[in-house]
């Protein structure tokens, strides 16, 4: 495994500053159910270890733990295929780096139709974090995301949307629409696009192909 993640479970700043509601360990997730089955960091897979500041400060650091996360985003995006749900997987991670919630599509597992991978994620997030404004945060996505989860993001205060393919369909964070930056909002979110886009996008074909 490269020097530059951590195995899950390994806390990202052992002396660091605690917060109410912040959980011990990265896998140490409030409501894991839903997330995925486990409510941790799958095994196998990695967060990428933080040095002194989330996200690293170079170009190249911050590819690889873009890249990281979005493997975790990717990994629980396929759990939504049992369901029938479109496969979309998003998590969020704390200003230290720290995993803090996971979400997959899960309308039509649970007849919901605000649980998009993005609600999900803030929701478990912000129960783990102990607050709703989840200032300093990063959401990685693997699909741009829609109207209603862009104005999440905002309303959450979500510092920074990392995500995988871009929707020319239907998505506002750029591609359609873009709510997170606009002028007229209380709050901006910075966008990071096309992290790992190729898989990202050929999941969503594989799974409309299949439909067809």
């Amino acid at each position: 495994m490269p020097d530059d993640v951590a195995h899950p479970g390994e806390p990202a700043h052992p002396g660091g500053p605690a917060r109410s509601g912040d959980p011990a360990h990265r896998g140490d997730l409030a409501h894991p159910e839903e997330g995925t089955a486990s409510g941790s960091v799958p095994r196998g897979l990695a967060i990428p270890a933080t040095e002194g500041a989330f996200p690293p400060a170079t170009v190249a650091g911050r590819r690889r733990t873009w890249d990281a996360l979005m493997g975790l985003a990717l990994h629980e995006a396929t759990h939504a295929l049992a369901s029938a749900d479109v496969p979309v997987g998003a998590v969020v991670v704390g200003p230290d780096g720290r995993l803090l919630g996971v979400g997959r599509n899960r309308r039509e597992e649970t007849g919901d139709p605000t649980a998009h991978a993005e609600v999900l994620a803030l929701r478990q997030a912000a129960a783990t974090w102990g607050e709703w404004r989840l200032e300093g945060c990063t959401l990685v996505v693997t699909l741009e995301p829609c109207v209603m989860c862009a104005g999440a993001l905002v309303l959450a205060r979500v510092e920074r949307l990392v995500l995988g393919a871009w929707d020319p369909k239907a998505g506002a964070t750029g591609s359609v629409w873009d709510l997170v930056r606009d002028q007229r909002a209380n709050h901006a979110v910075e966008v990071v696009g096309g992290v790992r886009e190729d898989e990202c996008a050929r999941l969503l074909r594989d799974f409309f192909g299949a439909q067809r």
